[in-house]
């Protein structure tokens, strides 16, 4: 019997991967005062069994706090608090990266400290509403138009907050551009209405993407440095715009050309959104070299036919890592998967619906 791709070990830059599974960054708003601490140390390693974890939307700046309760990596004491996850995560047998999330304007000043601001490409305020611990949900507001300094130094950020990571332990970092946030808001001429060298053409509108890129890889090294991608999606109000195809193939080539580890490209379609047009997924895959990954509504079937096909090399899975811990292990020995999952508790404060999820029992 032929023995399932999910589970044959896999080389992503300079680590070997015990399997194919890669666990989905989520946003679980646990990190009090944005601090991680050792209820997420236990979350992650109850998950451990994937090939590699990447975390949730972790902040490189005050200025990219965006959501209640999220986690940052820019002071001493979370870079202490991720070491708790990843201690915990290489003790049981896995590998972590961080995924680094400047949430641009999806935020809200009531979630941000005092002396922060909320930064974008371009003036141009997001359509819908932000929770906020103080006040619930509020409306978006006008972001500042980043200034050259400003881009300046959010890149310096990105790199202070890769160094850290690899002071906090962490296997490598996964750039967050994709859903709306900081870095796709560059990519995209909704967003992005800048006259200078990063808006206007598309080798203009990737510039700061890239410079980003290239400038963590100079420090923490391009073999550490994975990239997610959503071409075509429509997370946090980016509509689609005619340049989407041109956009990605310009950007996939040139991160090539920077030799990082992986693209991480996510489809939300089995989440209702439009799904990501099987044509852009094969044209990164034909311009990038290394390893893709692709997240979006798998099963172990659909996921193995999927690397079987050559499209990708390893599966991303998302939700049901929440409710089934020891998803690996179902997957390994065909046990069912649990369906009790109670999303009313997907971003509040606890353990409910974040640690007590149970293993299977025969």
């Amino acid at each position: 019997m032929k023995t399932s791709e999910l589970f044959i070990p896999k080389k992503v830059g300079s680590l070997t991967l015990k399997n194919r599974i890669v666990m989905a960054p989520m946003t679980r708003c646990r990190a009090i005062d944005n601090i991680p601490n050792e209820l997420m140390a236990e979350y992650y390693n109850q998950r451990s069994g994937a090939g590699l974890i990447i975390t949730e939307g972790t902040s490189p700046s005050p200025n990219g706090l965006g959501y209640a309760r999220i986690p940052g990596i820019f002071s001493e004491l979370q870079v202490a608090g991720w070491k708790k996850t990843t201690t915990a995560v290489h003790n049981n047998g896995g590998r972590i990266f961080v995924q680094l999330m400047h949430s641009g304007r999806i935020s809200h000043p009531l979630n941000m400290p005092k002396d922060a601001q909320i930064l974008a490409p371009s003036q141009v305020k997001a359509a819908g509403q932000m929770w906020t611990d103080l006040k619930g949900l509020q409306d978006f507001i006008v972001p500042k138009e980043m200034t050259p300094q400003e881009i300046l130094h959010a890149k310096t950020e990105y790199v202070a907050a890769s160094e850290n990571a690899l002071f906090a332990g962490f296997d490598g970092v996964e750039l967050h551009s994709a859903n709306g946030y900081l870095l796709e808001e560059f990519l995209s001429p909704l967003s992005n209405i800048r006259t200078d060298n990063y808006g206007g053409s598309i080798e203009n509108r990737c510039r700061f993407v890239i410079e980003v890129v290239a400038a963590v890889a100079d420090s923490i090294g391009k073999e550490k440095i994975g990239i997610r991608l959503s071409p075509y999606g429509v997370a946090s109000d980016m509509p689609h715009y005619p340049e989407i195809d041109a956009t990605y193939d310009y950007l996939s080539k040139e991160l090539n050309k920077l030799d990082i580890a992986y693209i991480h490209l996510v489809d939300h379609s089995a989440m209702g959104a439009p799904p990501v047009p099987l044509k852009i997924k094969k044209l990164i895959r034909h311009n990038f070299k290394n390893i893709l990954i692709l997240c979006g509504g798998y099963d172990k079937e659909s996921a193995e036919a999927e690397i079987q096909s050559g499209l990708t090399d390893l599966i991303t899975f998302g939700r049901p890592f929440i409710n089934n811990p020891d998803l690996v292990e179902r997957f390994k020995n065909n046990w069912p998967l649990s369906q009790d999952i109670n999303m009313d508790l997907f971003y509040t404060a606890d353990e409910k619906g974040y640690t007590d999820y149970p293993v299977y029992k025969d």
